[in-house]
C-alpha cells in the first residue's frame, strides 16, 4: 500500500502500538516485530476477521521504516475434520483483496507436526506431561469446578517411560479415538480451570487435506499456538480477548518447551478487543446455519458480514480498511454500531463514486409542451461542487421520462416538498416541471403524469430567481437502460441477535432484500465496467460481478446515502429511553410549529451559505434534516461541529450529540463559552459511540465537562464509569439485583418475560449506568433460565 492511502495513517486507540514503541526503544526483540494472521481453514472470513488482518498486516506497514517487520499468513489447520483447500484459498484471496501481501511468508501448522510431537516427548521426558486414559466426559467431572479443586487422574503418576510408550502408540495409530490423551502436568486445584491439566494431544482418526492419512493425533490448539510462534520467531502475538485467559497456558508451553536462552526473546501473547458489529452475526457456526438453511444466498451473499459477501455487495477494500483502523484496539469489548461502518463506506466512496440519475420505482410523465422526437441533450456534472474533478456526461431529456413513484402525493402531508398536482418542481439537471394533470388505470392506480415545463429554466435555474421546494431525479423513458436493483438492508432487526432468548433466526429481517425493476441514464455505458456509482438521492452502486451482463444490468446498493434506522436503543434503562423520547417528540413539537408557521422545510430560512453546509450534513453526511438544519444556521456551532468531526469522524452520533444534549445545556451561552473543545466533545461521543461508557455514562461525563473542562478519558476513571465488561465483576450484581426482587423473578419465570428490561434497568442503575448492556442481559438470563 502506499503511503497515500488513509488506512496507512497511524490507528487512533491502539494500545498494542505503545507496546512495539516500547519494545524498539528498549531492544527487546533486536529491532525485529514480527505478526501473524493465524486463521482456521474452516469457513470463510468476515469482517471481524479483517480487523485483525489490518491490525497485524498494518503493524508491519506501519514500522517498516524503524525495524525489520514482517507479518506471517499462518493457517491453523489442526482439526481435519471441518479444514479444506477451499477455505485455504478463500482465506487467501480474502487477505490479498484487502490489499496484504504475505511474500513469502505463508505457513501451516500442519508443517509442524513432527516438530509438535517431538517437543511433546520433551515435556514427557521432563515429567510435566503424561498419557491420561480417561473418558472426555470423566475428564470434565475430575477437573472440578470454579469453586472446587480438582482431581488428579488416577492415571497421572504413569512412569515416564510408560507415558513414552503410550504416547508412540498413539501416534503409530494403535488406539481409537478418545481411548487416550496426552495432558499438561501442571495443577489440578489451581483456580485457573484452564490450568488443571489441559489437553495437548488427541487422537481423531480422519483425513488431513495436507497430510493425508499419516497423523491421528492432532495438537490441541492452546499447545501448538505458542510453538507455531516460536518457530516462526514471531514477537507480537495478537489475539481477541476471548484467549485472555489462554495466555497462562501460552506461558507455560514457552516456559516449558523453550530453552533458557530462547526465553528472553521469546513470543508474547496481548488481547485485544474483537469486532462486534451490530445488526448481524460473526460466529462461522451461524452463517454456516444460514447458508445451509437457504436462509441466505451463499457464502458471498451481500447480506452478510463475510469478506466475500462485502466484496459482492460492492464494499472497497479501502473503506474496511479505513474503518478497522479508527474502531480502535483496546482491552475493553464494545459492540460497533453498524452506522458507524456504513458511514466509512460513504466517506471512501464520496470521491471515488460517480453521479447518475436511477429510477428504482419507475412512474412515466409526460411533458406536453415537448415535441414527441425532441431529445435535449444536457451536460451534467459527475461530481458535486465540493469535490475538485469536473468530468461530465451527457443526460438526455425528452418529453416522456421517469421519476420516483414515492415522490408524487395525489393529497401530500403539509411536510412533503415533492411533487404534488397543481405544485412546481425542479427536474435535477434540467427544468421546472408543473404537474397538471394525473392519469389512472380502471382499478384507480396512477400510471401517469402530465404537465408542462418551463423552457426558460434549463439547468434548474429561473430567470425571475424563483426557486421550488422540491427537487426530483429523473430518466428518459426513449434512452433509459432497463436494471434490476438489489436494496440490501441489515440482515437483522436488532442490534444483537444472540443476545435474546428466542433463537438468533426469529430476528431476521425479511426485507433485508428489495428488487426492484428500475431505469438507468444511458451514461453508465461509458463508465468502466465495474465502477462504483452513487445513484442521486438514492445511494451507492455497483455492477453485481456475477449476475450483471451489458444486456441485462443488475446493481447492488452498497449502502444508502443515510441511515434510516435511527439511534440504537438496545439496552438502554427505562430513564435513558424516555429522555431520547422527550427530546424526540420536542423536535416533532418544534417541526410542527413551524409547519404551522408556512414553514415545512427546516432549511427555508437558511441564507445560501449556510443551505451549502445543509446539504452538505444532510446529503453527504446523512444527517436528519432538522439536526442538519439546526447546526447549518448556527456559525459557531457548525464550525464547533465540524472541527469536532475531524477528531472522531462519525456524524451522525455527533450531530446527535451536538443537537440533542449539548445545544439543550448551553442555554444563553454559545459554543465559544464552553471549557472545553471539540477536541473533548469528539472524544466523549467516541466513548459512547464505541460503548466504552454507557449513553449515561456519557451524559454525566458531558455535565462535568460543562462544570470544569477536562479530559473526558480522565473523568470517566475517575468517576468509575467505565463500561463493566467483565462477567465476574459484573455477576454478583446481577445477583444481588434479582435478590431484591423476588417477585418479579417469579412473574418472569411465569411467562412474563418482559420483565428482562425492568432488570436490565435495576442493573444499570445499580451500576450508574457502567454495566455492559450485552453482558447484562446474558448473566440476567443465565440466572433467570438456569436450564435454559
Amino acid at each position: 500500500m502506499s503511503t497515500s492511502d488513509p488506512s496507512a495513517e497511524r490507528p487512533r486507540d491502539n494500545f498494542i502500538y505503545d507496546i512495539i514503541d516500547e519494545d524498539l526503544e528498549h531492544g527487546t526483540y533486536d529491532g525485529r516485530v514480527v505478526t501473524r494472521f493465524p486463521p482456521e481453514p474452516n469457513g470463510y472470513l468476515h469482517i471481524g476477521h479483517a480487523k485483525s488482518i489490518v491490525l497485524n498486516f498494518g503493524i508491519k506497514h506501519d514500522y517498516a521504516d524503524r525495524a525489520d517487520t514482517r507479518c506471517h499468513l499462518r493457517f491453523d489447520d489442526t482439526n481435519p475434520d471441518t479444514e479444506s483447500t477451499e477455505y485455504v484459498e478463500s482465506i487467501k484471496e480474502a487477505v490479498q483483496w484487502l490489499g496484504y501481501d504475505w511474500e513469502e511468508h505463508e505457513y501451516h501448522a500442519s508443517d509442524y507436526f513432527e516438530q509438535f510431537y517431538q517437543y511433546a516427548v520433551t515435556l514427557i521426558e521432563q515429567g510435566d506431561a503424561y498419557v491420561d486414559s480417561l473418558s472426555e466426559e470423566e475428564i470434565r467431572e475430575y477437573r472440578g469446578t470454579v469453586d472446587e479443586p480438582g482431581t488428579p487422574s488416577p492415571y497421572r503418576d504413569r512412569s515416564v517411560e510408560e507415558n513414552l510408550e503410550l504416547f508412540r502408540k498413539m501416534r503409530d495409530g494403535e488406539f481409537d479415538d478418545g481411548e487416550h490423551v496426552l495432558r499438561a502436568k501442571i495443577d489440578m486445584s489451581s483456580p485457573h480451570m484452564i490450568m488443571r491439566d489441559p489437553l495437548l494431544f488427541r487422537i481423531k482418526h480422519a483425513h488431513h487435506y495436507r497430510r493425508g492419512d499419516e497423523w491421528c493425533i492432532y495438537p490441541m490448539y492452546d499447545y501448538a499456538h505458542p510453538l507455531e510462534d516460536a518457530i516462526e520467531n514471531i514477537t507480537h502475538s495478537l489475539c481477541t480477548l476471548e484467549f485472555d485467559n489462554n495466555r497462562r497456558v501460552y506461558d507455560w508451553v514457552m516456559e516449558h518447551c523453550l530453552d533458557e536462552n530462547e526465553l528472553p526473546s521469546r513470543p508474547r501473547q496481548y488481547e485485544f478487543n474483537r469486532l462486534n458489529l451490530g445488526y448481524t452475526v460473526m460466529s462461522k457456526t451461524k452463517l454456516r446455519h444460514l447458508i445451509e438453511e437457504d436462509l441466505v444466498g451463499g457464502w458471498d451473499d451481500p447480506r452478510l458480514p463475510t469478506i466475500s459477501g462485502l466484496r459482492r455487495r460492492g464494499v472497497p477494500p479501502s473503506a474496511i480498511r479505513s474503518f478497522c483502523r479508527t474502531v480502535g484496539v483496546t482491552r475493553s469489548q464494545s459492540r460497533v454500531q453498524i452506522g458507524h461502518f456504513e458511514h466509512a463506506l460513504r466517506d471512501d466512496l464520496n470521491a471515488k463514486a460517480p453521479r447518475v440519475m436511477a429510477v428504482l420505482d419507475p412512474l412515466k410523465v409526460v411533458a406536453t409542451n415537448v415535441d414527441a422526437d425532441a431529445v435535449d441533450w444536457i451536460d451534467a456534472n459527475h461530481w458535486p461542487r465540493d469535490i475538485d474533478k469536473d468530468e461530465t456526461r451527457p443526460v438526455p431529456f425528452t418529453r416522456e421520462f421517469y421519476i420516483e413513484r414515492d415522490d408524487f402525493r395525489e393529497d401530500p402531508p403539509e411536510d412533503f416538498i415533492r411533487l404534488a398536482p397543481g405544485r412546481e418542481v425542479r427536474l435535477r439537471h434540467a427544468y421546472f416541471f408543473t404537474c397538471e394533470e394525473v392519469v389512472r388505470d380502471e382499478d384507480g392506480v396512477v400510471t401517469e403524469l402530465r404537465g408542462t415545463i418551463d423552457p426558460e429554466t434549463r439547468d434548474s435555474t429561473a430567470p425571475d430567481g424563483r426557486s421550488p421546494e422540491g427537487t426530483l431525479h429523473w430518466v428518459s423513458a426513449a434512452h433509459g437502460l432497463p436494471f434490476e436493483a438489489r436494496l440490501y438492508d441489515r440482515l437483522f432487526e436488532v442490534p444483537d441477535p444472540d443476545a435474546r432468548d428466542e433463537h438468533f433466526t426469529e430476528f431476521l429481517n425479511p426485507d433485508s432484500l428489495n428488487v426492484r425493476q428500475g431505469v438507468l441514464e444511458p451514461a453508465v455505458r461509458d463508465l468502466e465496467a465495474d465502477q462504483r456509482v452513487q445513484f442521486e438521492r438514492q445511494g451507492y452502486f455497483w455492477p453485481d460481478p456475477e449476475a450483471s451482463r451489458p444486456d441485462a444490468l443488475v446493481y447492488n446498493q452498497i449502502v444508502p446515502l443515510r441511515d434510516t434506522w435511527g439511534e440504537d436503543e438496545d439496552g438502554l434503562t427505562q430513564e435513558e429511553l424516555a429522555r431520547r423520547r422527550r427530546a424526540k417528540e420536542q423536535r416533532k413539537q418544534e417541526q410542527r410549529r413551524r409547519s404551522l408557521d408556512g414553514k415545512t422545510d427546516p432549511a427555508e430560512h437558511l441564507d445560501d451559505a449556510q443551505r451549502d453546509r445543509f446539504d452538505r450534513f444532510h446529503d453527504e453526511l446523512g444527517i436528519d434534516r432538522e439536526d442538519a438544519a439546526t447546526i447549518a444556521g448556527n456559525g459557531a456551532l457548525a464550525g464547533f461541529f465540524e472541527q469536532a468531526l475531524a477528531h472522531y469522524d462519525a456524524p451522525v452520533p455527533v450531530a446527535n450529540w451536538t443537537v440533542n444534549e449539548l445545544l439543550g445545556r448551553l442555554q444563553d451561552q454559545t459554543v465559544a463559552d464552553l471549557p472545553f473543545g471539540p477536541d473533548a466533545f469528539a472524544e466523549l461521543v467516541r466513548l459512547v459511540d464505541t460503548e466504552f461508557i454507557s449513553t449515561r455514562g456519557g451524559d454525566a461525563v458531558l455535565d462535568a465537562l460543562l462544570e470544569d473542562g477536562g479530559s473526558p478519558e480522565r473523568i470517566v476513571d475517575d468517576r468509575g464509569l467505565r463500561q463493566v465488561d467483565d462477567t465476574e465483576a459484573l455477576r454478583p450484581t446481577v445477583q444481588s439485583v434479582l435478590d431484591d426482587h423476588p417477585d418479579e423473578v417469579s412473574r418472569y419465570r411465569d411467562g412474563k418475560k418482559g420483565l428482562i428490561g425492568f432488570f436490565m434497568g435495576q442493573v444499570m442503575d445499580a451500576t450508574d449506568g457502567a454495566a455492559s448492556p450485552e453482558l447484562a442481559r446474558e448473566l440476567l438470563q443465565q440466572e433467570l433460565d438456569p436450564s435454559a
